[in-house]
């Protein structure tokens, strides 16, 4: 079985976000970045998988710059990788470059977190899904793959269901479709055979970008704390009716 995982590179969470003076792109200068988490889950699904002779490739769509996560991701164990070069700039460009990919190279399974924690739009799995007319399930909790097909465990309101659907197929993961402990960290042997795999970069298609950001605003920040004694029930009462307003 031949397994496509997207992975995003996104600001690690401790990173301090800016952005540039005209407020038109966020400020890249001394960010982290890392795979984002929601793939990881879904990648080192994937790399258990090759217990049963299936192969893994890493799909990445950006610029140089997210080499290094690339190879983080072959290190801890996807077999090869294959870099879009060119600067990421809506889901449908995104979803389309993605497709593309899986249509010339056969995959079987599709992997992804449902979401990148920077932008958090969510479009991108549904659309390489519906591009290339396959089976989706997302926020995926669990996920085995028996022959041709792939039973899907998701999170719904109140519960949860499981989902049987036919390969080829595209599944979005996100926190529990591993267990955090078993996440995988690459060791010494994994980073040095890392450059030895192969890291293919092609060249984008001429995909129509249909999102423009205009401007970004950083988030408001919070107005001051006000401590009220605890013997001051009055206090508190007046201030949630007259200030607050919440009652």
């Amino acid at each position: 079985m031949k397994i496509l995982v997207c992975i995003s590179s996104v600001p690690d969470t401790t990173s301090k976000i800016n952005f540039t003076a005209d407020k038109t792109a966020f400020d890249k200068n001394g960010i982290q970045w890392v795979i984002n988490p929601l793939d990881e889950f879904a990648l080192t699904k994937a790399i258990k998988l090759q217990a049963d002779g299936s192969t893994v490739t890493v799909l990445n769509v950006g610029e140089a710059v997210t080499e290094p996560v690339i190879r983080k991701a072959l290190a801890m164990g996807a077999n090869d990788a294959i870099r879009i070069n060119t600067d990421p700039k809506d889901s449908f460009s995104v979803a389309t470059e993605i497709a593309n990919v899986a249509t010339e190279g056969g995959f079987d399974l599709i992997l992804c977190g449902k979401e990148s924690i920077d932008y958090n739009g969510g479009a991108v799995p549904g659309m390489v899904a519906q591009l290339l007319n396959q089976p989706f399930v997302n926020a995926c909790v669990g996920l085995d793959v028996s022959g041709a097909e792939a039973t899907a465990v998701r999170e719904i309101d109140g519960g949860r269901e499981k989902i049987s659907v036919k390969l080829p197929a595209v599944i979005a993961g996100q926190k529990g479709m591993v267990d955090e402990k078993d996440l995988i960290i690459p060791n010494m042997r994994g980073i040095m055979s890392a450059r030895a795999k192969t890291l293919q970069v092609q060249e984008p298609s001429a995909t129509e970008v249909k999102v423009e950001a205009v401007s970004y605003d950083s988030v408001p920040a919070r107005a001051a704390v006000k401590m009220i004694s605890p013997d001051n029930l009055d206090e508190l009462v007046r201030l949630l009716h007259e200030e607050a307003k919440v009652i």
